[in-house]
C-alpha cells in the first residue's frame, strides 16, 4: 500500500484548537467482516488488532474523569470485539450516549444474531454504514452481495423499532461516494435515499450523513496507484469552505485506537499523526486523565481539507 503521509504533511490548512471535550471516539480494533476499497482504517477479515480489556476499562474510568457525554464506537466492525457489550453496558450505565458505527451486514454473520437485539435493548444510536441505494455501486465497492445482506439487516434493525416515528431508537445512515468526487448536497440526497428506500425495500431511518472520502490508507492508495492523489487534492482544496472550519469533529471530540493512544480525530489516527505535545510522540490516554484540551492545538494536515470541502464532512455528515 502506497503510504499518504509524506503528500499531505507540507501543509497551509488554518490552524484550529479545540473547544469542550465532549465526544470519545474509540477505535476498537480493524477487525470487519468485509474489506472495502474506500476504508480509512484498512479494516478486514484478516486484521488481528483488537483492543483488550485493560484498554477498555482505561476508557471507562476516562470517561468517567472527564465526564464525556457521547461515546463513539468504531472499528472494523466495533461488535467483532469481545468486550463490545461489556463496555457499552458499562457505558450506558454511566449514563453515556452511545454511537454505533455499524457495518449493517455483520448483524447478518453467523454468530452475530445478537448484535440488532442488543443495541436496541440499550438504546444505541446506529450509523449504519450504506454508500448507496443502488445494488450495483454497493456491491461494486463492498463487494458481491453486501447490499442485499444490508437491506436485510436494515429490515431487522426497523422491526426493532429504530427509525420509526415515537421509538427514540435512531438510524442514521452514511453515504460515501464510490470515487475521487465530492458528496452531493446532503439534504437533497437523503430525500432521495427515504423515498427509494421505502418505495422498493420498505425502509426508514432518520438522517442520512454525506462523508467525502479521505485521502489516506486504501483510498489514498488507490488514488496514487492510479495518478489521480494530486487531482483529488486539488478538488478537495478548491473547493475548501472557511464556513465549515468551526464546527469540525475534532472540535470536541478525541480518537483513541485499538492499543489506548489518543489521536484528533480518526483519520490522524490512521495516518500516526498524534496530539501536538511538547515532547512529540503518542499519548496514552491513561495519561490524559485529568488533561484540560480545551483551547490545545489540533494537528492539522493536508487531508483536513477532506473535512472542509463543499458542504463539509465530518462524522455526523455535512457541517453546513
Amino acid at each position: 500500500m502506497h503510504a499518504t503521509m509524506p503528500l499531505l504533511k507540507a501543509t497551509d490548512f488554518p490552524a484550529i484548537r479545540r473547544q469542550r471535550l465532549e465526544t470519545l471516539q474509540v477505535n476498537l480494533g480493524y477487525l470487519c467482516n468485509l474489506a472495502c476499497v474506500h476504508c480509512h482504517v484498512a479494516a478486514g477479515p484478516n486484521r488481528k488488532e483488537l483492543m483488550d480489556r485493560q484498554n477498555v476499562e482505561t476508557v471507562l474510568d476516562f470517561i468517567r474523569a472527564q465526564r464525556i457525554t457521547t461515546l463513539d464506537l468504531t472499528g472494523g466492525s466495533p461488535e467483532m470485539n469481545p468486550h463490545f457489550r461489556d463496555l457499552v453496558e458499562q457505558a450506558r450505565a454511566l449514563g453515556v450516549h452511545v454511537m454505533d458505527r455499524l457495518n449493517p451486514t455483520i448483524i447478518e454473520e453467523p454468530g452475530y444474531e445478537w448484535v440488532a437485539p442488543f443495541l436496541a435493548e440499550h438504546r444505541l444510536e446506529v450509523v449504519a454504514s450504506l454508500p448507496c441505494y443502488s445494488e450495483q455501486n454497493v456491491d461494486l465497492q463492498r463487494g458481491k452481495g453486501v447490499f442485499e445482506s444490508s437491506i436485510d439487516a436494515l429490515r431487522k434493525l426497523n422491526e426493532l423499532g429504530y427509525g420509526q416515528p415515537g421509538s427514540g431508537l435512531v438510524l442514521n445512515l452514511v453515504y460515501n461516494p464510490a470515487g475521487p468526487t465530492l458528496p452531493p448536497p446532503q439534504q437533497a440526497l437523503e430525500a432521495d435515499y427515504k423515498q427509494h428506500l421505502a418505495d422498493e425495500h420498505g425502509i426508514v431511518f432518520n438522517n442520512l450523513f454525506t462523508l467525502a472520502n479521505m485521502p489516506i490508507q486504501r483510498f489514498g492508495s488507490t488514488l496514487i496507484s492510479k495518478g489521480q492523489f494530486e487531482a483529488y487534492m486539488a478538488l478537495l482544496k478548491n473547493a475548501y469552505n472557511p464556513a465549515t472550519l468551526g464546527n469540525v469533529m475534532c472540535r470536541n471530540l478525541i480518537s483513541v485506537d485499538w492499543k489506548g493512544y489518543v489521536y484528533d480525530c480518526d483519520f490522524n489516527q490512521m495516518l500516526g499523526l498524534p496530539l501536538p505535545s511538547r515532547t512529540g510522540g503518542n499519548r496514552h490516554l491513561r495519561d490524559l486523565m485529568e488533561t484540560d484540551f480545551e483551547g490545545q492545538p489540533i494537528a492539522v494536515a493536508d487531508h483536513c481539507y477532506g473535512c472542509t470541502a463543499g458542504q463539509g464532512s465530518s462524522c455526523g455528515g455535512a457541517l453546513e
